[in-house]
């Protein structure tokens, strides 16, 4: 099992912290994680947020790739349906010539209904317009010249270079849940990774369904990545007091919030559905971050690879409002203590 580390890069209203912090606790995190054995580098992105997270994640990926030399840098979701495709197509082949070919191409839809008005997307295209987007990319990549007839997108014959140093492309990893994209994502031979809003029984329930397709269309899936929210310090009392207040605020403010406005489905640890964020606080999802000691953490990373056998477990440990030496002691903890376990 490999181990990465996941970047969000926000601000919670009030910290008082500069919104520059966490980009620069991040450039001054990766080379010595790097150097710990983490072998990936993913963003975290939305938009019209009122704590900065990540709008611009290919150039933080510009940053990470800067300041690392092995490490698989990677987009843990960029939103494609806010983007124009080609020139997304461009700075991504950019990006992995710039990075030496070790770009990894999270991609989905989106849901958030604020991020489509404020870019004046129809948010009811945004699944149309999300595979399009990649097959004109992708036809961009391979295609000496080319031209596009798409419903959304319509390019004349033209050419674009320079190619991206992954052949054919950059590998594709969605990120997604319900079951109609799952069953996509496989029959675009795409890596799926899954999310941190879902616990262990539900990354069963959206593998079953990707890997029943995968199977269908005759595929091996290649990689099993999950994305787990995970801090850990000497005692699980101090983990849980430098990080529960974190994860309140990003259950409550986005994946309650996105519950409780209809635009995406989170589910407490009893099944039921949050419809009022305030229903959320740190308790109500503990089976699905891991935050406490190390032999905590390693009976939980257990608990996963008896689950769903994950090839690789993102970890988001530089949580909001976590300072960037707290993270750091985290990360390197986790690496002396935990990570040998699954070598």
């Amino acid at each position: 099992m490999k181990f990465g580390l996941t970047f969000s890069l926000q601000v919670p209203p009030g910290s008082g912290v500069s919104w520059q912090q966490p980009y620069r606790d991040m450039l001054e995190c990766l080379p010595r994680a790097e150097d710990l054995g983490y072998s990936s580098s993913f963003q975290v992105s939305h938009h019209a947020q009122k704590d900065g997270l990540c709008p611009g994640p290919l150039i933080a990926c510009a940053g990470a790739a800067a300041v690392t030399r092995t490490m698989r840098i990677g987009t843990g979701v960029l939103l494609v349906p806010l983007y124009a495709p080609l020139k997304l197509a461009e700075d991504i082949a950019v990006l992995d010539n710039l990075a030496g070919g070790r770009f990894i191409f999270g991609v989905a839809p989106g849901y958030v209904a604020a991020e489509f008005e404020a870019h004046g997307i129809p948010r009811d295209e945004r699944v149309q317009r999300f595979e399009e987007a990649l097959d004109l990319m992708t036809t961009a990549w391979t295609e000496d010249t080319f031209s596009f007839d798409g419903k959304f997108y319509k390019v004349p014959e033209t050419r674009m270079t320079p190619k991206p140093v992954q052949s054919p492309h950059p590998p594709f990893w969605y990120g997604v849940s319900a079951k109609a994209s799952l069953r996509r994502a496989a029959r675009r031979h795409a890596v799926q990774i899954m999310s941190p809003r879902h616990g262990p029984e539900e990354l069963q329930e959206h593998f079953a369904v990707y890997e029943a397709e995968a199977n269908k269309i005759g595929w091996n899936i290649t990689e099993r990545p999950i994305m787990r929210t995970v801090f850990v310090a000497e005692t699980k009392a101090r983990a849980e007091e430098i990080a529960a207040p974190a994860l309140n605020y990003l259950f409550t403010e986005l994946y309650g919030a996105a519950s409780a406005a209809g635009e995406r489905v989170l589910r407490a640890a009893d099944g039921s559905i949050i419809t009022d964020k305030t229903q959320v606080s740190f308790d109500t999802f503990k089976n699905r971050y891991i935050i406490g000691d190390p032999q905590f953490a390693i009976e939980q990373l257990r608990i996963y690879e008896k689950a769903v056998k994950p090839t690789e477990v993102v970890c988001w440990m530089h949580l909001p409002g976590i300072s960037g030496a707290d993270a750091m002691r985290s990360v390197e903890l986790f690496a002396r203590e935990v990570m040998p376990h699954f070598a």
